[in-house]
């Protein structure tokens, strides 16, 4: 195993030299896009697991939102990734749901959010601390934040100690929204356009591929042990950094900007691609 990356303790587990690191995006790779979980995917998920390799979640989704699909998968991996890698969960018997948080990213998010209104004034937002609760304003789809949810005013946001800001502009065409956020040169936080018209922005230069990153360093899985597999445009930087030298699997459905980053396709979710992809991967136990 190697030295231990600062701010994780080292887990008890080992694992064979031809285990692999497997990391799995939820919404849309997982989950088919309707939320279905197949019991294709759910046998190779376990099967993957039982035979020798490490199977985790990488996901945008808050932890209260990841935990449930965790527990559907009867996985128990030492570290877990979610809110786009601005937390990560560490396994934890004696703490509620089996894990803790371990690892959390935040930022001030006052100058994103007014850059952000003044150029899209009819938008609506929410911030997530590190405790999971989303403070919004504004209009949101049913379930589309979380469980904790609190309306406030728009300055009210902005007294939040940010794990992640999220925008939606529903009136906004997706090219146009896209522009939008390319014109307000947001460098000082890492971003991602997820379906249409929604905007996640984390920490600066915190993604999946930074917390990913952290986990494989700590647990000792060599470079060209890591496979990932997503769909969407906050699994780009991911993508790049598990091709490097592991495996980096797109969905079939992902847009050809995500695709370009991939070493490997896939089928489309609705077609089980995850579980396709993992058929590759042979025992080591």
């Amino acid at each position: 195993m190697t030295d231990v990356a600062p701010g994780i303790d080292q887990p008890p587990r080992t694992w064979s030299a031809d285990s692999w690191l497997v990391a799995l995006d939820i919404d849309g790779t997982v989950l088919h896009e309707n939320g279905a979980l197949s019991d294709h995917v759910v046998r190779e998920v376990r099967r993957v697991r039982d035979e020798g390799h490490e199977v985790t979640l990488a996901t945008g989704r808050s932890v209260s939102l990841t935990l449930p699909v965790l527990e559907q998968l009867e996985l128990s991996p030492e570290f877990v990734v979610s809110s786009n890698g601005a937390i990560t969960l560490k396994r934890d018997p004696t703490a509620p749901r089996g894990y803790r948080r371990e690892h959390v990213e935040h930022f001030d998010p006052t100058p994103v959010l007014q850059s952000i209104k003044e150029r899209l004034p009819h938008a609506n937002y929410a911030v997530e601390n590190e405790t999971g609760l989303y403070r919004y304003t504004g209009w949101f789809p049913d379930g589309a934040l979380d469980i904790e949810t609190e309306e406030v005013a728009f300055d009210d946001l902005l007294t939040t100690v940010a794990t992640r800001v999220v925008v939606i502009a529903p009136g906004h065409d997706a090219d146009d929204f896209r522009q939008a956020v390319e014109d307000l040169g947001l460098h000082q936080v890492s971003y991602a356009v997820g379906w249409t018209n929604w905007l996640d922005i984390a920490p600066d230069g915190v993604n999946k591929s930074t917390a990913l990153e952290r986990v494989r360093h700590t647990l000792g899985f060599a470079r060209n042990r890591v496979m990932a597999i997503g769909d969407g445009r906050n699994d780009i930087e991911m993508f790049q950094w598990a091709g490097i030298e592991g495996r980096a699997v797109a969905m079939g459905q992902a847009p050809p900007d995500v695709l370009e980053h991939a070493t490997e396709v896939t089928r489309a979710d609705v077609e089980d691609g995850v579980a396709w992809a993992l058929k590759s991967l042979k025992g080591v136990v």
